[in-house]
């Protein structure tokens, strides 16, 4: 029973954050599984422009996150959030109506702008529901639970691959549509957070000043790029540098999921402040750079030598992974102001973003190009990263200061 605690939420605030988010993480889920094919297949755009819209419109939707952090914070979360939530459910519908290129690059940019928005209007809500001491904790259980929505999701889109039919991708496009609508409703049931006190001098996006805070959200990028290493790299990987199968993907997928939902809670134990937070990116830098070298040492292997360091490099690589999370979640709420956690946590999702943006065509280049040896580079870049952690968040922590603070706050 006692393990079922770092599995299961408690019952109340941190439960139906974990609804919603499941709702979210399953609408993602179906979307993942079906968009590619819908594009080139239905609405005939071919593969590699179905790429570069995808690409075009995150980073044109990544703009908005700190102003609707802004606006989180002075106006209340909980409105912010909601009527956020609802919208990314109605502009996900509108998949359904693209029908060409630009229409692509439109719909992502409008969808993925609205997401990146909530995302950061979601964070001035956590930060006003949940304790400091809770936050990471809580953190741990909502991406156990992504973990679980993604994989509902993705089952749900793999039946639509198997209907094959117009009317099957449009249907599910307009499920992922409700859920996102669905996961915003959830916030209705939470307390309601007043807005924070606006500083009495200063100006009115501090983030954008916050050098300090901006190069933690660097080392953010990098290290988040490791989601690449097993997402895109490794089917590129297996197929034509290694003797294992490439069904077993299949395998290191299912390895990675079941291990964030059973352990992130358990990993996370520890990293619920700054000096935490920081000691597990720095342990995540180590443990990456570990993860590479087990998947280089896969190449030219005998079949089972292979697969077996795929799969060790596997365990490895997703306990970095929990330790990254785990990590980010603790040092971008402690070290924002309380008086404005939604444009810090716009610009900290604004750095989650930009890594996994560039990940895939990053990592893809470098090991292409140098095959076994990009592994290495990976290596180095993570170790550095993970290094860099220690003294980038003591500057940040050296340079924060309170804010002095209106009685009232007209704007609320």
């Amino acid at each position: 029973m006692s393990f079922l605690k770092d599995i299961i939420p408690p019952p109340g605030i941190v439960r139906l954050l974990a609804v919603s988010n499941l709702a979210k993480t399953c609408a993602h889920g179906v979307l993942m599984s079906i968009s590619v094919l819908y594009f080139t297949r239905v609405v005939a755009i071919p593969a590699e422009r179905v790429g570069l819209a995808l690409t075009l419109g995150a980073a044109i939707g990544v703009l908005s996150s700190v102003p609707a952090g802004r606006l989180a914070d002075v106006r209340g979360p909980r409105p912010v959030t909601v009527t956020l939530m609802v919208a990314l459910g109605v502009a996900a519908c509108g998949y359904a109506l693209v029908d060409g290129f630009f229409g692509l690059v439109a719909a992502t940019a409008v969808v993925l702008g609205i997401e990146s928005a909530a995302h950061a209007a979601r964070g001035s809500l956590l930060a006003g529901l949940l304790p400091s001491a809770e936050r990471a904790r809580a953190l741990a259980f909502m991406r156990a639970t992504a973990n679980v929505g993604v994989s509902l999701g993705a089952v749900a889109g793999g039946l639509g691959l198997l209907m094959d039919t117009k009317a099957g991708y449009i249907g599910l496009i307009l499920a992922a549509g409700a859920l996102f609508v669905v996961s915003g409703l959830a916030f209705l049931r939470v307390p309601s957070v007043p807005a924070a006190p606006k500083a009495a001098a200063g100006p009115k996006l501090p983030v954008l000043r916050d050098r300090a805070f901006a190069a933690v959200s660097l080392v953010n990028a990098v290290l988040v790029m490791s989601d690449a290493l097993l997402v895109v790299a490794m089917p590129i990987w297996i197929s034509e540098h290694t003797s294992a199968p490439p069904a077993f993907f299949t395998v290191m997928l299912l390895v990675n999921t079941a291990a964030v939902i059973l352990l992130q809670v358990r990993v996370s134990k520890g990293a619920d402040d700054v000096p935490g937070g920081t000691k597990a990116w720095w342990r995540s830098g180590i443990v990456l750079a570990g993860c590479c070298v087990l998947f280089a040492v896969s190449e030219g292997q005998a079949v089972w030598l292979a697969c077996a360091a795929l799969l060790a490099g596997t365990l490895v690589h997703v306990l970095g992974e929990m330790l990254h999370s785990a990590g980010a979640w603790s040092l971008s709420y402690g070290l924002a102001p309380e008086h404005a956690h939604g444009q810090y946590q716009g610009l900290f999702e604004m750095s989650t973003k930009l890594g996994t943006t560039v990940a895939p065509l990053a990592i893809t280049l470098v090991l292409v190009g140098l095959g076994g040896w990009g592994w290495v580079v990976c290596a180095a870049v993570f170790l550095a990263a993970g290094q860099a952690a220690l003294p980038v968040v003591r500057w940040a922590e050296r340079t924060r200061a309170e804010p002095v603070l209106e009685t009232s706050n007209s704007e609320s």
